[in-house]
């Protein structure tokens, strides 16, 4: 099967801009940018007496903007594509985003991959911007864009979120051709927004070959009814993993940053593998988690009540050949492009001085079981 690792350039500070050279060399599938306003690390634990990660970094938050980062991979690089992981349409308007987005494929070259999503509470609530109804808001935001991408002249729309009065959008497609959308979607109202949409995938909350399977079939499914040929649609994957042998992963797990993995999980997400969750019985996730309203005695608390072996239930966690045995399994059904996220690297300095290499090795073990 046709297997592919994704490039994963960070937008924090500092850079790591001068990695795009081995990200081009035909390696990646992709090379792929997030869009954050906040990471997901809370500020009351983001201190010595935490993690040595804050004796190198004052914050966990020095974040770029995702899609003029974008623009300088596009000019840095000449082969692989680019693609923002994801852009939310609550902070953009999507006459910007269909203008930037033709604006990063010129500069690629045909290259660029517009990734959505609907949002979190952590990167709009606090700057006064609407997160009420974000899926629909997604759901609309894409008619807009395909709209001003693909009408002559001037456009009118009346929508919910959205409204447009003799708009324009002259710039003309790159060889004729739009940016592919990809989505961040997990619930099956997303799910089948992106088969009726999206040319591609990063499913969030997807722990089993057997869940990704569903949800990929769910979204081939609305595809189809729409009729769309879905021979061309691409799913991918973002998967968090602890990389290590058995002593490595025992003291990460130790560790709060590590823990702290689990506050981006729904209370759903852990009842589904037996555990309950920390923070209550209908927490969200990261549709809850603020990292900045976090006290140092919440998370102090937070720490002691995890059960860290819900995360090796629910991650890929363990030796490279361990992890790339999990990442084979959601290849078989059916995931062709992924990132391993390796998470190790929050447990301190010396871990994340290893993780490159790990992850490294993680992908030509999946390459290796997947040709």
């Amino acid at each position: 099967m046709n297997v592919q690792p994704a490039a994963f350039l960070r937008t924090t500070l500092p850079l790591g801009i001068e990695a795009l050279g081995d990200y081009d060399s035909g390696r990646y599938h992709s090379i792929w940018l997030p869009d954050h306003m906040v990471s997901f690390w809370p500020d009351s634990i983001w201190t010595p007496e935490f993690t040595d990660l804050a004796t190198v970094s004052p914050s966990p938050h020095r974040h770029l903007d995702g899609m003029a980062v974008a623009g300088a991979a596009a000019v840095l690089t000449r082969h692989t594509p680019i693609a923002t992981t994801v852009v939310d349409t609550v902070r953009r308007h999507p006459a910007m985003l269909a203008q930037t987005a033709l604006t990063l494929d010129h500069l690629s070259k045909g290259r660029f991959i517009l990734g959505l999503g609907s949002g979190e509470l952590e990167n709009t609530v606090p700057y006064g911007f609407d997160f009420e109804r974000p899926v629909s808001r997604l759901e609309e935001a894409i008619k807009v864009i395909k709209l001003l991408w693909h009408s002559d002249g001037p456009v009118d729309f009346h929508g919910e979120f959205y409204r447009l009065e003799h708009a324009r959008m002259d710039t003309e497609l790159f060889d004729g051709k739009p940016p592919p959308i990809w989505m961040g979607a997990a619930g099956p109202r997303m799910l089948k927004i992106t088969g009726r949409e999206a040319d591609g995938w990063w499913p969030a909350g997807s722990y089993t070959p057997e869940d990704y399977a569903a949800k990929l079939k769910l979204i081939t499914d609305a595809g189809e009814a729409a009729g769309r040929d879905m021979s061309g649609f691409v799913p991918a994957i973002t998967q968090i993993s602890l990389i290590g042998e058995e002593d490595e992963i025992a003291e990460m797990l130790e560790k709060p940053m590590v823990k702290s993995i689990i506050l981006m999980l729904t209370a759903q997400d852990l009842r589904q593998f037996g555990y309950d969750h920390p923070m209550g019985p209908d927490w969200r996730g990261i549709m809850d988690f603020d990292p900045v309203k976090l006290s140092r005695e919440k998370i102090i608390a937070f720490c002691e009540a995890v059960n860290t072996q819900a995360i090796r239930d629910i991650f890929p966690v363990g030796s490279p050949r361990q992890v790339a045995a999990k990442f084979k399994g959601l290849a078989d059904a059916g995931m062709r492009v992924f990132k391993v996220m390796d998470y190790g690297g929050m447990a301190g300095l010396a871990y994340g001085a290893k993780s490159a290499a790990k992850v490294r090795a993680v992908e030509d073990e999946v390459l290796r079981l997947c040709s």
